[in-house]
């Protein structure tokens, strides 16, 4: 292995609120990489108290920005969290048992997500929340995708065992929260979608709706989580539709 094992890359954007709880987690990597994307707050201080490998710049597009960040860690592998992501002491330990014996390129991290103070392990997916991702990866095999929202992913290499240990994801801290997201995400998808010249029918957009309903409610047991399931479920089903609405009707 390269004289550093194990980066830990965290992406960050106005963060200082959270950022110290996962950095403070993040002491088992042999480095700590905190890119500071357009950060106006005080997120480079609290950054300074953990690590010297700070990388500043301005990215429009997030695929680009996660894609400086991995080329600026020095790691032979990279673990990739965002400022809302705690590294629990058990999943720690099992990255640094999978990164000294596996001979696979890239693993997958189970996420536990939380609402305010509630867990809520149900109903996430189709491109709203995610139940696992694709974190611990060998540096050279994971490309970002040119998107502005959930980029897409090319790999160079092979898929190993997803970890057993989770990932604790504070996602939102209330629904007002979820509703700002959603916003948020639909607003950077219409952007993706009139760029690619392919904003897709009305159609097909209400079918997803439908489709994608099913899917976090049903498939995925969202009905478990009560009244959290059901918005996450609505929320998943109405992003393409909302998404596909502001790229045909409204413009930059």
């Amino acid at each position: 292995m390269s004289a550093v094992g194990l980066s830990a890359l965290v992406t960050v954007h106005n963060e200082e609120k959270r950022l110290a709880a996962c950095l403070e987690r993040l002491a088992f990597a042999d480095e700590i990489v905190v890119l500071l994307d357009k950060c106006t707050d005080g997120s480079r201080r609290i950054a300074e108290r953990y690590t010297d490998r700070l990388l500043d710049g301005a990215w429009e597009i997030e695929g680009d920005r996660r894609n400086a960040g991995i080329e600026f860690c020095a790691g032979e592998w990279i673990l990739e969290v965002d400022a809302d992501e705690w590294v629990p002491e058990a999943l720690a330990g099992e990255i640094r048992r999978v990164i000294e014996t596996t001979t696979f390129d890239w693993h997958e991290i189970l996420v536990d997500n939380y609402i305010g103070g509630r867990l809520v392990r149900w109903g996430w997916g189709a491109s709203y929340g995610k139940a696992a991702y694709p974190g611990l990866f060998r540096k050279g095999v994971k490309v970002w995708g040119c998107q502005r929202v959930h980029p897409a992913l090319q790999w160079s290499g092979r898929k190993g065992p997803m970890l057993k240990e989770r990932l604790d994801h504070h996602v939102d801290r209330n629904i007002s929260d979820m509703i700002r997201r959603l916003d948020s995400y639909s607003t950077a998808r219409a952007r993706d979608l009139r760029d690619a010249g392919e904003i897709g029918t009305l159609a097909r957009n209400l079918r997803r709706l439908i489709s994608r309903f099913f899917k976090c409610y049903v498939s995925r047991k969202g009905y478990r989580e009560g009244g959290y399931g059901l918005l996450i479920a609505i929320f998943a089903g109405l992003y393409p539709l909302l998404s596909h609405l502001k790229a045909k009707l409204e413009e930059d």
